[in-house]
Parts: C-alpha cells; structure tokens; sequence
C-alpha cells in the first residue's frame, strides 16, 4: 500500500478548553473568555432577518466593514485586514514574515496561536520570561538578536491578565531594532479602564514597524462567526492581501460585526458588567486565600498557592457541578485556573458553589 509523504510539524496543537461534559446537560462554560452578555440586539434583528445571499460569495475585501473600522477608531481604511478572526490575521503575518530558521519571540505565558503558527513556517520560538505573570520588557529585549523578526505581545495578555501601561509599550518598541516587527494583540481593549493603559493602536496607529491585532469574538460576542481584523502599515496590508484567502470573511460574519460596533450602548453596558462581577469575584475569593491579578480583561488567573485546595481539587469539584473553568497546564503555569466573568446567573452559581467547597471543609 503506497504510504504518502508530507512535512512533519512538530508543534503541540493548541487545545481549547472543555466546553461538554458526559453526563451533564446543563453545563456552565467559564474556561473560553467569551462574552459575558452575548451578542448585540442589533446583531439579533440581523439573524433574524436572514436576508443573506447565501448563494453569492461575500465581499473578499469587507469594504463595508473596514470603512466603519476606519471611522470608528480613526484610523487609515487602507491599513486594515480582515480575517476569519484574529488567528487568521496571526497566521498570515507568520506565512509572511518568517522562514524557516528565523526566531520569534513571546512570553512565557501567552495565546498558545503566536507559537503554533510561527512553528509551522519553521521559525524558532523564542521564550521571554515574565516576572509575576507578567511581560518583562527587559527580558524581550534580552532574547533579541540578528534572528529575530517578530515579537509577539497580548496587552493585557491570555492567560495572565496582566498588561503593559502604555509607557512600557513604547519603550518596548524604541529598545527593540527597527527591522523587528513588534505585533501587539488588543483583543481585550475594550475592557480597559486603567488611565495608564492604552491600546496598541492609540499608540502605534503611525508606525510602520508595528501591527496591531483585533478581535470581535471578545466583547462583541460573535466568537462562532470568526471575524477579526489587523491594522499596519499599508506595505505590510498590500502584501497580506496578496495572500489571504480570497473570501476568509463570510457575509453574515460581515454583517454582524458592522451592527456590532454600531451598537455602543451595549458595549458600555458589557463593559460596566465585566467590571462589577470582575471585583465581586475577585474580593469574594480572596476571602478563600484564591488570589488573582488586578482586574483588566473578561477574566481572572486564580492562584491557589495560598489556598487550602490546590487548583486541581477547586476543578474537580466544580466539574462535578457542570461548572468549567479553564485548565492552566496548557500553559506551563502551575496551581491555576483561568476564570471568565459571566452572566449574573453563572457568576452567582460560581460564588455559591465556591463558598459550598469551603464550608464543608
């Protein structure tokens, strides 16, 4: 029987969290850092409409939606890219700017995609260490050298929660050579309130050696759909639309995410939700000796070290519940567990059974 050949890729796949559990209809989702309020009406009355022209391909450039991107965040309509998410835009700067024997550099704790798909094109990765979770500037620039193309920066990061204030970022991009591409993910922005914290495109919206990231599966809540968009300078944009696949971004997609960023009455209203529960939850759980970081996305890193239960017991216990949050061995990080702000019903379910785990002790 002829055995075909192919490249052996030796990455380890990116494993989502836990979203179904045997036995266990009623099942709480915390572990994906999905929105907490779901979708926008605007985006409900656009599904319920179902006037989509299923049998035409869509719009390959999504005019419509980066005509509003530009609008919306001031920035040039002809340095914007859509992507079928995030992830695509990530793949597409890696199958653009890497080689085999080229490095790329990402903190120890960040969104396992930077690694995978610069793995795939044969680059080396390169690991930062952060310091308290959190991204160290001074450590990047320790790995940088005549290999380097890319650095890869979350602000705040997955799984840690923590960020860079806007000071650090641009120090960051003035130690780091001119020649290395520094790509900054905001795809919990919307979430920030720290005034010392701004986005990458705030900052960076002129520089030519920076590109930023953007997503709608966040707090637009449109996460199945698999729509995000990148920003950069219109070289890098010309040339990654010489490769991008021809109709990445499907009609509905499209729709759903202009009716998205229209609507900013729910945005607001999503983003004063996450910061209630957000300190509710985190002020219950110290109670516990459960520590976490300061509040920054639409979710916590639960750090057990302290606690009575170590993170294995408190998963346990809550999957005997139907309540999911997300497994840290994934990403090397010891004793924690990543928990996404819910909905007040979940959020209530999650302190309930917590304080259940502690009072039976």
């Amino acid at each position: 029987m002829t055995s075909l050949n192919f490249r052996k890729i030796n990455i380890e796949a990116y494993k989502p969290g836990r979203s179904i559990l045997k036995k266990k209809k009623n099942v709480i989702k915390l572990s994906a850092n999905e929105s907490a309020l779901g979708m926008s009406p605007k985006v409900l009355k656009i599904l319920k409409s179902k006037k989509y022209k299923i049998s035409k391909y869509p719009d390959s450039k999504s005019i419509d939606l980066r005509r509003l991107i530009s609008t919306k965040f001031k920035c040039d309509f002809n340095k914007i890219i859509c992507g079928s998410g995030s992830d695509e835009v990530i793949q597409m700067i890696c199958q653009l700017f890497l080689k085999h024997g080229d490095e790329v550099i990402v903190p120890e704790y960040s969104f396992l995609m930077y690694r995978i798909y610069a793995s795939i094109v044969g680059a080396k990765v390169v690991f930062s260490k952060e310091e308290n979770f959190k991204v160290s500037v001074q450590n990047i620039i320790k790995k940088v050298n005549k290999k380097t193309k890319i650095v890869f920066i979350a602000n705040p990061n997955n799984p840690t929660g923590t960020y860079l204030e806007k000071n650090e970022l641009i120090n960051l991009r003035k130690k780091l050579n001119n020649k290395i591409l520094l790509v900054i993910d905001d795809a919990y922005d919307e979430y920030m309130k720290d005034k010392n914290y701004s986005s990458g495109l705030k900052i960076f919206k002129n520089k030519k050696n920076v590109f930023i990231l953007r997503t709608f599966s966040k707090i637009y809540g449109l996460a199945s759909l698999r729509v995000g968009w990148g920003y950069g300078d219109k070289k890098i944009v010309d040339a990654l639309n010489m490769i991008k696949p021809p109709f990445n971004v499907n009609e509905i997609a499209q729709l759903c995410a202009i009716e998205s960023l229209k609507d900013v009455k729910f945005i607001k209203k999503s983003v004063n939700h996450n910061l209630l529960w957000s300190k509710k939850i985190k002020n219950s759980l110290e109670k516990f000796n459960i520590y976490s970081n300061k509040i920054s996305a639409n979710f916590l890193l639960l750090n057990f070290d302290k606690c009575k239960f170590n993170a294995n017991n408190i998963e346990k216990k809550l999957l005997k519940k139907g309540l999911i949050l997300r497994d840290t061995k994934t990403y090397k990080i010891k004793n924690c567990l990543r928990l996404t702000i819910g909905n007040n019903l979940e959020n209530q379910l999650f302190l309930k059974i917590i304080k259940k785990i502690f009072k039976n002790v």
